[in-house]
């Protein structure tokens, strides 16, 4: 198990984010904070980077201008960005940082960067998610 793997958990554990599952051969955790949006986040440690990626909601059927309005959305994000998956079946929050210098209050930024972006853009999400999947 790697040094920043241990140190990525230990920052987690500080800010009091709910591990719900590990895997420490692939050092990966997936965290969750109800009170800060945060459900089933997956965070990945792959050297050189920390990679976050959060599961927003099912690409629908009919996608109208979602694509439009996810990156200019990006645009106005603290950090990170609105992304699909491979497959373009889902919307994810992704962002990465640094692991060689990271420290606690970078990685704090990046989650709350999250939160930000879901408080700024739930309207839209919303209406977005209730199109027809």
């Amino acid at each position: 198990m790697g040094r920043h793997f241990e140190k990525v958990k230990h920052y987690l554990m500080e800010l009091n984010l709910h591990i719900v599952s590990e895997d420490e051969e692939k050092e990966l955790v997936v965290v969750s904070d109800e009170n800060l949006g945060i459900k089933n986040m997956v965070i990945d440690c792959e050297e050189p980077i920390l990679i976050f990626e959060q599961i927003i909601m099912e690409v629908p059927i009919t996608q109208g201008d979602l694509f439009k309005r996810l990156l200019q959305m990006n645009r106005h994000l603290v950090h990170g960005a609105f992304v699909l998956d491979d497959q373009a079946k889902y919307i994810l929050f992704r962002d990465t940082l640094e692991l060689e210098n990271l420290d606690k209050n970078e990685l704090d930024g990046s989650i709350r960067a999250l939160t930000l972006a879901l408080i700024e853009n739930s309207s839209e999400l919303i209406r977005f998610n209730n199109m027809e999947v």
